[in-house]
């Protein structure tokens, strides 16, 4: 955070440390959700090692059975996300304390399992519970932060996923599948334990007609405050909004919809079959393939902390350069890199070399991982919220299903690729989808820097259809 945030919360708005508390709580859940992110890749290799396991629940996998544990929790995030989206109805805080639970017994099965469809069913129901995290976390850190602190606060999710899947890799490289899965488990139990202590979001409360305990949530969260006006606001703001009718984005269906819906699909769909999801689900097998000196347990840690790093930069990018520019840009570092790797893969097979060319596949891998994380990894979700008319942004949840399909798809795909085509075969593979991805980027996909939100619906609304948007409404229009 910087100086002016920090400034915010302990001198001129000190009420606001309530609120940097609850969400430091809450975001144990998106730290849980990380953890399992980078679960499989040092898990599937210690599966995999026959002289890892010494107890009598012992069993060993095979590349195919680790195919779907890395990617059942996948399949079980597309399955989670809709009842995720339908069980904010009953409450933020509330989701996150009934499924905190769940979401650490799930990882109890992967710590007692004696045979790997005990690890699917894990995996599946892990994946359920992250969804439905990840749905709600935003939603509750957003209603409860100050609109000068919302942005770092928000930010904060995103940071301790990342760094919950950085932590599974270097804890993953001292410790057995079994172990590992036993501390992975201690984030949601944490959640569940310290979400007690935070309440409901007003707004939600003030969305159910529960004025007094919306009152005293207000007051939770700015201690000494007046919470008369606030909370006025907030009713009236309500009150209009559910006034409104045809606020749902799915009463019309209009052509004018296709467009942003198939820019944001096709914008998924590249970057799911990029070949990210191989390097972060499958990172430890890969390198260790690729290296001869390096160890490949370090060198996932390494290209995870660049990706955060660049994850982290992208954010001030992407306002000064442009979204375009950065998309192209990345996809054509993604399609050499790819290229690169696949083809060191392919002139190292069967061949005899030492560690001294163990850079060439590291510099790929680095370079790879820094340009998906500052273009297409946040531009493809920042698009969602840009190119829908707000009365339809809604529809964003269908790029988001196929985000879901799409990682769950390339991930169980890549044994089959790497047996098929070989590994460098999957690389090259990979290095043409992205070079379709730049194809699409550079016909398809438009230019959003500086344009507002009214540019952005006059762009993709008919005349007769279009409303101005009033854009100093927007920061306090409430939508439970």
């Amino acid at each position: 955070m910087g100086s002016s945030t920090l400034d915010l919360i302990y001198g001129r708005s000190p009420h606001m440390m309530t609120q940097v508390i609850a969400t430091i709580i809450v975001a144990f859940g998106p730290l849980a959700t990380g953890l399992g992110k980078g679960y499989s890749s040092p898990a599937v290799v210690s599966m995999q090692d026959a002289t890892s396991h010494n107890s009598t629940m012992a069993f060993v996998i095979n590349d195919d059975q680790g195919s779907w544990v890395a990617s059942l929790s996948l399949l079980g995030a597309f399955f989670g996300g809709v009842p995720g989206g339908l069980a904010m109805k009953f409450g933020r805080q509330k989701i996150l304390l009934i499924v905190s639970l769940p979401f650490c017994l799930s990882w109890m099965l992967t710590v007692f399992a004696n045979n790997v469809y005990m690890v699917y069913a894990s995996a599946f129901l892990c994946g359920v519970c992250s969804a439905i995290i990840s749905l709600v976390t935003p939603v509750y850190i957003s209603e409860i932060a100050h609109p000068d602190i919302r942005g770092c606060l928000c930010s904060v999710a995103k940071l301790a996923a990342n760094v919950g899947m950085l932590s599974s890799f270097v804890i993953g490289s001292y410790v057995n599948w079994r172990q590992l899965a036993m501390i992975v488990a201690i984030a949601p139990g944490v959640l569940f334990v310290l979400v007690w202590a935070i309440p409901e979001t007003p707004s939600y409360l003030m969305y159910k007609e529960k004025n007094i305990e919306a009152e005293q949530s207000y007051g939770w969260l700015n201690p000494g405050q007046d919470v008369t006006q606030e909370i006025q606001t907030m009713k009236d703001n309500i009150d209009d909004m559910k006034g409104e009718n045809g606020m749902s984005c799915y009463n019309e269906w209009r052509r004018d919809l296709i467009r942003p819906v198939l820019i944001t699909c096709g914008l998924m769909v590249f970057q799911k079959f990029s070949g990210a999801n191989a390097f972060n689900f499958y990172a430890v097998s890969i390198l260790g393939k690729a290296f001869v000196g390096i160890n490949p347990y370090t060198a996932a840690v390494v290209v995870v902390l660049v990706q955060i790093i660049a994850g982290t930069v992208s954010s001030f990018l992407i306002d000064v350069v442009g979204r375009l520019p950065l998309l192209i840009v990345s996809n054509v570092f993604m399609t050499i890199a790819l290229a690169g790797f696949g083809t060191f893969l392919y002139w190292v097979d069967g061949a005899e070399i030492g560690g001294a060319w163990d850079w060439v596949p590291f510099t790929c891998a680095l370079i790879f991982q820094v340009a998906f994380a500052v273009g297409i990894s946040p531009i493809s979700w920042l698009y969602i919220g840009e190119l829908f008319p707000l009365k339809h942004r809604g529809l964003g949840a269908i790029a988001n299903s196929v985000s879901y399909v799409c990682s769950f798809v390339s991930v169980k795909t890549f044994a089959d690729f790497r047996r098929y085509l070989g590994l460098h075969g999957a690389f090259w593979l990979y290095a043409a989808i992205s070079l379709v991805g730049l194809l699409f980027t550079i016909i398809f996909v438009p230019e959003t820097k500086g344009k507002n939100l009214d540019e952005m619906q006059k762009k993709y609304t008919p005349q007769e259809k279009y409303t101005p948007i009033r854009e100093h409404e927007i920061e306090n229009r409430l939508i439970p």
